[in-house]
């Protein structure tokens, strides 16, 4: 029988030795903080490696994914799908063991980590799913969903800023059953963090309303168990586990220090390690004993085993509570969503509104929301501009079976936390802020496009149409920044069908986040036929056009449809031969086929102008560089709309003498 050292010097031993293979990494946090995943792994952790997918697993997340030998020791230890020969692949093109670690690349990895503190982010979005969850589905005597989320961190994550935002609301929320474990080493790239980073970070996670057991020895097993159970007897409030470790452990040279942090040992320390240690085995081989007190396969059997009966049980006393829960699981919609959704939008085109597509936004919401019991949306404090609350919102602050957030000013925080949403699921998370403020969001937005997971993030105020809050709020290259980031869909509706239509497509789409900008002002409704109706959802289609092969096409989105539309009035009646293409989603008609494309945008027809009140530059993809283009070249400023339209360009007039010029 090994010693609980042994067990986690067999985390040191891969994590050294796959870093040297690889000529690159980092082994110093999984060097020192292989004690204290001994003992969470071992004692506490409920998984099966047999079923990774589990639905009342708990979560674990490696916040300082640097680290990532960490966790891919571990995963294969247990006994997850993750041979040894992935181990030796580390950081290697097309392995099962990248830089970082990657959801859908490795099993049992819940989340991309790597950016620091976007994993404790996603570790609060999961223990909020989990809290909701259980209030909306557990039952008297029935808890089929109670399990922990646990996260490591270290001194990184804490100094991000997404940390505070994320830490605070999870303190307010009381989220009990979220278990984090700071890394205290000291230690950062730089070096010795003190000259730094000085917070007393115990103080500042005890004002935001956590549980904090301080001076754990990250290397004392006894220690450690002692507080992980003194955190899972609090209820009321997250847990942080303060871990005094040290960095690199068990390397005579480099322990204690950053040349542990970022690079390998080297074959001359490695050697010296191993001494230090104990551990007289091969580069990557494991003693058979050593295996078999780390197999979590038979327990996790088990432990899923028991809860199947329970499931078993809650099933045969509420079969339709049952039924939803696997769908929700499962990430499925409602039966009667296709044909429900559908209706809502062929009856918006039937009953004309103008009114602005943040509103239509949310009358969609209303409509889909009886439709749609996953929604857990929320608003970053901006839910009375944003509009997305509808009749049926219950904010979770409130009402722990609610669907609806109050994020507080933390734009970049809720996004992430929407992400660990998506990833726990059984939700359908959206988020919203104005559009301008996707900047503060930035990074947990491509991470979610990274991941390719759903989320739909709406983002108001899309223009400089929103008037006399001037360029700090107008956005202008923000359109064309989420255009060009890859697997992100961006929609901009130009009425209440195509925003209902935007809705939907985000709502169907799984494999990414959707954003639905939309606007402050009130937008005309366009006549459409059925057809047209129908390719609303193919991201561009023919909204005017004339007999024969067109002269000039004009490209539109949101509101500035409306002007190409007069400007096509006005063409028309002097006798050209125009086409407007209303164009809701570049990325979606991008991915049309051939065929589509053309008849939609025929190359034989190179006079094109683009109108959006957004950076120009984006546009001359589809009006090719002898086209013309209505756009914003420089930022806003501050007066009423009407006025900013003018003096920048978005005129009737200004698009007819536009695409005169190409005539």
């Amino acid at each position: 029988m090994s010693s609980r050292k042994e067990l986690a010097n067999a985390i040191r031993a891969l994590s050294m030795d796959a870093v040297q293979k690889a000529k690159s990494g980092h082994p110093g946090a999984p060097m020192g903080m292989a004690d204290i995943a001994e003992v969470l792994w071992r004692d506490f952790l409920n998984h099966n490696p047999t079923n990774p997918q589990w639905a009342d697993r708990d979560r674990f997340v490696l916040s300082n994914g640097h680290g990532s030998m960490l966790i891919y020791s571990l995963l294969h230890l247990s006994g997850y799908d993750l041979p040894i020969t992935e181990l030796a692949n580390f950081r290697q093109l097309h392995s099962k063991t990248p830089g970082h670690p990657e959801y859908g690349y490795t099993v049992g990895v819940e989340t991309t980590t790597g950016p620091l503190g976007q994993g404790i982010a996603n570790a609060v979005g999961m223990a909020m799913a989990e809290r909701t969850l259980a209030a909306q589905f557990n039952r008297p005597n029935h808890d089929i969903v109670d399990h922990h989320t646990y996260v490591f961190m270290g001194d990184g994550c804490m100094m991000e800023g997404i940390s505070h935002e994320v830490c605070s609301l999870a303190g307010t929320l009381k989220l009990g059953k979220l278990i984090a474990f700071y890394d205290d080493n000291g230690i950062s790239i730089d070096g010795h963090v003190d000259g730094w980073f000085t917070d007393d970070t115990a103080k500042r996670f005890e004002s935001y309303g956590w549980h904090v057991v301080r001076g754990v020895d990250g290397h004392d097993a006894a220690a450690i168990k002692k507080a992980i159970e003194e955190a899972r007897a609090v209820s009321d409030k997250p847990s942080l586990l303060m871990c005094k470790t040290v960095i690199g452990f068990g390397s005579p040279n480099k322990a204690g220090t950053h040349d542990s942090h970022g690079a390998p040992l080297g074959e001359e320390e490695i050697a010296l390690t191993r001494k230090q240690l104990g551990w007289t085995h091969a580069p990557f081989e494991i003693p058979q004993d050593i295996y078999e007190q780390w197999d979590a396969k038979a327990a996790g059997k088990a432990k899923e085993g028991a809860w199947n009966e329970k499931f078993a049980a809650y099933a045969s006393a509420y079969p339709e509570l049952a039924a939803e829960f696997k769908r929700r699981m499962r990430g499925a919609l409602p039966e009667n969503w296709q044909a429900e959704s559908q209706k809502f939008i062929e009856q918006l085109q039937a009953n004309p509104a103008k009114i602005a597509s943040r509103k239509a936004s949310q009358n969609t919401l209303e409509a889909f929301g009886k439709l749609l019991p996953e929604y857990l949306g929320g608003s970053a404090d901006l839910a009375p501009s944003n509009l997305t609350m509808w009749s049926g919102s219950k904010a979770i602050n409130e009402d722990a079976a609610g669907n609806y957030i109050h994020y507080g000013v933390r734009e970049f925080g809720m996004t992430a936390i929407a992400n660990g949403i998506t990833l726990h699921g059984g939700f359908l998370p959206y988020t919203a802020t104005f559009l301008m403020f996707v900047e503060y969001a930035r990074n947990a937005v491509r991470m979610a496009a990274l991941m390719k997971i759903r989320q739909v993030m709406v983002y108001t105020h899309d223009s400089i149409g929103l008037g006399e809050d001037g360029p700090t709020h107008q956005p202008v290259e923000q359109l064309a920044s989420l255009r060009v980031t890859p697997n992100m869909s961006v929609w901009r509706p130009c009425d209440q069908v195509e925003s209902a239509v935007a809705w939907k497509y985000g709502i169907e789409r799984h494999d990414g986040p959707t954003a639905l900008i939309f606007s402050r002002q009130n937008l005309a409704q366009q006549e459409r036929t059925a057809e047209q109706l129908t390719n609303v959802a193919r991201g561009a289609y023919v909204l005017k056009d004339c007999d024969g092969q067109p002269e000039v096409i004009l490209i539109a989105t949101g509101s500035e449809v409306e002007l190409a539309v007069g400007a096509y009035d006005k063409l028309t009646a002097e006798g050209r031969k125009v086409r407007v293409v209303s164009m809701p989603s570049t990325d979606v008609f991008d991915k049309q086929d051939a065929a589509y494309r053309e008849s939609v945008l025929p190359k034989a027809v190179s006079a094109r102008v683009a109108i959006e009140a957004g950076i120009a530059d984006y546009w001359f993809k589809y009006t090719g560089l002898n086209g013309a283009i209505v756009g914003m070249t420089t930022f806003g400023e501050s007066a009423p709309a009407e006025k900013l339209f003018e003096i920048f360009g978005f005129t009737v007039d200004n698009v007819v003498a536009k695409a005169k010029a190409l005539l």
